[in-house]
């Protein structure tokens, strides 16, 4: 592949000359030239459609008349009689004229209903009409109307101001890899449909102007994606919709923690409560798109949620006071055998604390829950060496035990970016849409064992990358399984990627939260388990009762019902914390409201409870927290760097005879937040009724 650097043109953007590589467009040369080009169908992360118009320029010494700018690269424009740099003029009166007819065609049938649509104070169309187009228009002939599609429960459409961009159609095709969406009809008669509702409405004779609204199954986790990409009001969401306006909003950066990736997201809160989670751009982790769950998942901050301490007596949990709850799980844990659990959503501060407390009495912590092998102390092993920004240009890939389309949805939508690119895909366990082609040498161990034994050489140079998924490593052969994978990856020359699905575990694991022979040594014998939000595991009550059991979390969910102490934790949108995401890369994750009623910082709590046991840990904030961490794992301090986690390949022993199986059996209901949610109950309904296989009446 040839060096961009290498073939750099230089050209006047209204008079100031630039060197960019001669394969830019004139809108990101004008880029680079700190001249901002209007748009509306242009979209560095999608192909050229070329449609809307705005971005015209006037190319000096061209045709005479204005170029689409988005659709003209450097390296076509003829420099200047003397071998002068090609000049391109953004401000000049043809502009300035095209640009006003441009907006112009696209308001004869957009509806100027601002006042009352959610779009209004955030629609590039409204901005740019203001600073691009006229204050009258030539057109009164009466606006064309079009029927709505209903896309289910997230995305609210307005048709008749969709001015036809196609954004949506081209990110559903080439990202989330949806074939359903499209345009049909030419000039005045184009709409946005889908193929499945236009087939019926021709079957049954209907009329798609003047039908009822239409429904589209949309089949993909990221589907939200298009509201933020309509520049109009025609696709916005629906849970949002006319609940606040963006002026009102704080917005607070913040981190994703329904997946392992660790996406970056923005926070919108309107007093204390989450209006809605927008992305936020990340070249190396989600580049600027974040999954459904992800999005839309709010609402299930404000359902469940423990508010206030109870103490169980007499079988039944009563309300209690601080004071009581704390002096009462003191009482609990003096003097007993303590074992502390970390759950999937912990942020590393509160693991860091849990097991300065536990093994301060003694006891014993451990942050796998789902008894996946992951080897401590290996950083190698438990994260492996690979990037996820390496997935783009990668031309070999496996993936192992794993279903990136549910562990980790904008993960897979770059390995379909390199699939487009020429990336040969293959998947090592159960077969599944992934919306890419890939190869299947098998589902079970066998199939693993063949790949290592075999010759990898044509995976040299390839900059190859192996995936594995917590389902491969959660078995009783897991760390044989890991093995194998470590050893594929060195015959390859390949990177290595272990696919998390809790955002916590890694920064767990870095903090030492383990226990040697993992979460069933640590709660052997244990009197007394601390369950800081793990939820997704059950405690055994025995005949004698089992262990007391102190919870500590933010949602009413598996581990509450179990709790003989309960401890209302903020959730992570209501304190500060670092995540570790899956390929070990710290992130901040700020505080974007407070938690309800007496619920407290995950920290906080276990800082005041070890006052109460008489053993109080070394630090009065979160700041002091931090320092003690920070000088305990200096890596922490890094905050959004990968660190250099080296190769150090486990053993590749045994393995079973079984087939891989998948950590996640339902994506939309993974953790407590997800499953208080009434807009993931639904989408989760929706889903198993897509799966299920239609049947004949006899």
């Amino acid at each position: 592949m040839a060096d961009p650097a290498s073939d750099l043109r230089k050209i006047s953007i209204d008079g100031k000359v630039v060197e960019v590589p001669a394969s830019m467009v004139l809108i990101q040369a004008c880029e680079v030239a700190g001249v901002e080009i209007p748009r509306f169908c242009y979209h560095e992360r999608l192909s050229i459609a070329g449609n809307c118009r705005m971005c015209l320029v006037e190319v000096v010494g061209g045709p005479p008349k204005p170029a689409a700018s988005c659709a003209m690269q450097v390296r076509d424009l003829r420099p200047g009689p003397n071998g002068e740099p090609p000049q391109v003029k953004t401000n000049s009166p043809m502009v300035k004229k095209a640009r006003e007819g441009a907006m112009e065609f696209l308001l004869i049938n957009h509806p100027l209903d601002c006042p009352i649509c959610d779009q209004g104070g955030e629609c590039d169309l409204q901005d740019q009409a203001m600073a691009y187009g006229v204050d009258f228009s030539r057109y009164r002939e009466p606006k064309r109307g079009l029927p709505d599609l209903d896309l289910g429960p997230l995305i609210a459409t307005n048709m008749t101001r969709c001015i036809y961009c196609t954004r949506c159609v081209r990110f559903t095709t080439e990202v989330a890899g949806l074939d359903q969406w499209g345009t049909l009809g030419r000039g005045e008669d184009t709409r946005i449909a889908t193929y499945d509702n236009e087939m019926h409405e021709i079957a049954r004779g209907g009329d798609n102007e003047v039908s009822a609204a239409l429904t589209a199954v949309v089949d993909s986790n990221l589907s939200g994606n298009v509201i933020d990409l309509c520049p109009v009001g025609a696709l916005t969401s629906k849970p949002y919709a006319f609940t606040a306006r963006p002026w009102e909003l704080t917005k607070t950066e913040s981190i994703d923690v329904m997946d392992a990736l660790g996406s970056n997201i923005r926070i919108d809160t309107k007093g204390r409560q989450v209006m809605r989670i927008l992305p936020r751009n990340h070249d190396g982790v989600n580049e600027e798109w974040i999954g459904d769950k992800a999005r839309f998942v709010y609402d299930g901050l404000t359902r469940q949620r423990l508010d206030v301490p109870y103490i169980r007596e007499g079988g039944r949990l009563r309300r209690a006071t601080w004071p009581e709850a704390l002096a009462a799980a003191a009482a609990a844990m003096k003097g007993r055998k303590v074992a502390g659990l970390v759950g999937d959503l912990v942020p590393v501060e509160a693991a860091f604390s849990l097991k300065a407390l536990v093994e301060g009495l003694g006891g014993h912590v451990e942050s796998r829950t789902d008894g996946a092998r992951l080897p401590a102390g290996n950083r190698s092993a438990y994260v492996g060496n690979a990037r996820v920004e390496e997935i783009d240009t990668a031309k070999r890939i496996l993936v192992i035990g794993a279903n990136p389309r549910d562990e980790a949805p904008v993960l897979n939508a770059r390995i379909r970016k390199a699939w487009l690119a020429g990336a040969r895909v293959a998947v090592i366990g159960p077969a599944g849409d992934l919306t890419y082609d890939y190869d299947h040498p098998g589902d079970d161990r066998a199939a693993l064992m063949k790949l290592a034994l075999s010759d990898l050489s044509d995976w040299h140079g390839m900059g190859g990358v192996v995936i594995v998924g917590q389902g491969a490593l959660s078995e009783a052969d897991g760390e044989a399984v890991l093995g194998h994978a470590m050893q594929v990856a060195g015959k390859a020359q390949a990177k290595l990627l272990v696919l998390h699905t809790a955002a916590a575990r890694v920064g767990a694991l870095d903090v030492g939260a383990v226990t040697d022979g993992g979460i069933a040594a640590a709660v052997d014998g244990a009197e007394v388990i601390f369950n800081l939000g793990a939820d997704e595991i059950d405690i055994a009550r025995g005949d004698d009762g089992g262990p007391f059991v102190i919870y500590q979390g933010s949602h009413g969910d598996r581990g509450a019902h179990r709790a003989d102490i309960i401890l209302p934790a903020a959730a992570w949108t209501e304190e500060g914390g670092i995540f570790v995401n899956t390929e070990g890369r710290p992130q901040l994750a700020q505080r974007a409201g407070l938690p309800p009623g007496d619920a407290r910082e995950n920290w906080a709590i276990l800082r005041a409870l070890s006052g109460e046991l008489g053993a109080a840990l070394p630090w009065d904030s979160l700041q002091a927290l931090r320092a003690a961490l920070f000088a305990a794992h200096p890596h922490m301090q890094a905050l959004d760097e990968v660190p250099d986690n080296g190769w150090n390949p486990v053993g590749a022993g045994a393995l079973g005879a079984a087939t891989f199986r998948l950590a996640v059996a339902d994506h939309y209901l993974t953790n407590p937040v997800a499953r208080a949610s009434a807009r993931m109950a639904e989408l989760s309904a929706g889903e198993i009724a897509r799966r299920r296989a239609p049947v004949a009446a006899e």
